[in-house]
């Protein structure tokens, strides 16, 4: 009961985040995984991506209601990083979980970071640049893979700044990058031996799809801004967290 509870309450959380800022949630599931739930880091990284497809797929329908997704550029971006994101997902079970756990609580920390940034709205156009908008798809999708994260905190900065996307365009065109990309590392790890505990998973992916709907009508309600910096601290009090925990005996 107890880890059902706690499935169901970070399960919450993640959708939340991914319905609100259009990414940061998954950075939340993996350590949640963990250490409230249990999961070794390669188990857990491989749930994140069931419960993150799924619950970005649910915030995408959403955004796409609204007109706020870039099919065509989303798709592009995303297509980059699918095979940076297989061939990460497949070598991510064999990494000792002491050098998956730092190296997401560094991403977890440089999440945190981008988001206390002050915020740019970007300009309202810009010429897209192939090669850089190439190298940074290719980036997060190698992320998406090894550490069983969305990358929607890259994803939005990249669509405002690499492809000129308004900011709320932004937010609901990561949602289709995070998808695909998620797809791409869960095909890599599909016959790998991964053990997921459903009874876990089930529940923790059902919470966050509801809460998903209430993160982007939440949105709607509160500053982007005052959300995004909420989440942040929360965020980096994790990766410190996890960085302690991985480093010190």
């Amino acid at each position: 009961m107890t880890a059902l509870i706690a499935a169901l309450v970070a399960g919450a959380v993640v959708g939340l985040a991914l319905g609100g800022l259009g990414g940061g949630g998954s950075v939340l599931a993996v350590p949640a995984l963990i250490y409230l739930l249990h999961f070794d880091p390669a188990d857990a990284t491989t749930a994140a991506l069931v419960i993150v497809t799924l619950t970005s797929v649910t915030a995408l329908s959403g955004h796409a209601r609204d007109g706020n997704v870039a099919w065509r550029t989303g798709l592009l971006f995303a297509a980059a990083g699918v095979v940076p994101a297989m061939l990460a997902g497949s070598v991510a079970d064999r990494v000792p979980a002491p050098v998956l756990v730092v190296a997401f609580s560094a991403v977890a920390a440089l999440a945190a970071w981008r988001m206390l940034r002050p915020a740019d709205a970007g300009p309202a156009a810009l010429p897209v640049r192939p090669a850089r908008a190439g190298g940074v798809g290719a980036g997060l999708g190698a992320v998406t893979g090894f550490l069983g994260v969305g990358g929607g905190f890259l994803a939005v900065p990249a669509l405002v700044g690499v492809l000129g996307l308004a900011m709320r365009r932004a937010v609901g065109t990561s949602l289709l990058v995070i998808t695909v990309n998620s797809l791409a590392a869960l095909g890599a790890r599909a016959g790998t031996g991964t053990h997921l505990d459903w009874a876990v998973v089930g529940p923790f992916t059902a919470a966050a799809v509801l809460g998903a709907w209430d993160g982007k009508r939440l949105a709607a309600k509160v500053r982007g801004r005052t959300l995004q910096t909420l989440f942040a601290y929360a965020l980096l009090a994790v990766a410190l967290f996890m960085l302690a925990d991985a480093l010190v005996p």
